[in-house]
């Protein structure tokens, strides 16, 4: 019940001017880790998913930051800071995150996150926000911090990546 209340408040917070297919990328880049974030607190994992949040963002910041003005940055309007896709990354990260964690025995909601995620991403393209190396980058950040688990607020560290759908 809170995760379907976490995805409504961030469809409602999207811009209404938008483009529906662009409204709902901006609206999965925050229910999606939203949802995530929800499903860690409830399973007494809010460190470790708070932690693996602030590295993906840090890691998209400083790459839009390094690669500005190189040509893998350019967004398809012509400005930069674009690689890698930040709305992307976020929305991978949460996809990941519900699929291996929260859904991990109801394959057809990790699948349904994991689509969503995959739209996201597609809905940028469409937008001429992002190339579709600029989406891929940032899918794959976000995939890999949203299914690792650092063990961060457990008996023991470790480093682990599962997907189980």
């Amino acid at each position: 019940m809170k995760v379907r209340a976490a995805l409504c408040a961030a469809l409602l917070a999207a811009p209404a001017s938008a483009d529906p297919f662009e409204q709902f990328g901006t609206a999965m880049k925050y229910g999606l880790p939203l949802a995530a974030a929800v499903c860690a607190v409830d399973q007494d994992r809010a460190e470790d998913f708070a932690v693996r949040g602030i590295l993906q963002a840090a890691i998209v910041w400083g790459m839009k930051e390094y690669f500005d003005g190189a040509p893998i940055s350019r967004r398809p309007s012509g400005e930069g800071k674009g690689f890698p896709s930040g709305h992307t990354a976020a929305a991978f990260f949460g996809a990941a995150d519900l699929a291996g964690k929260c859904f991990e025995d109801k394959a057809a909601a990790g699948a349904l996150a994991y689509g969503a995620a995959g739209l996201t991403g597609l809905s940028r393209v469409q937008a001429g926000e992002h190339t579709p190396e600029q989406v891929f980058t940032g899918a794959l950040i976000g995939f890999s911090l949203g299914a690792a688990s650092f063990g961060i607020g457990s008996e023991g560290a470790s480093f682990s990546v599962g997907m189980r759908f």
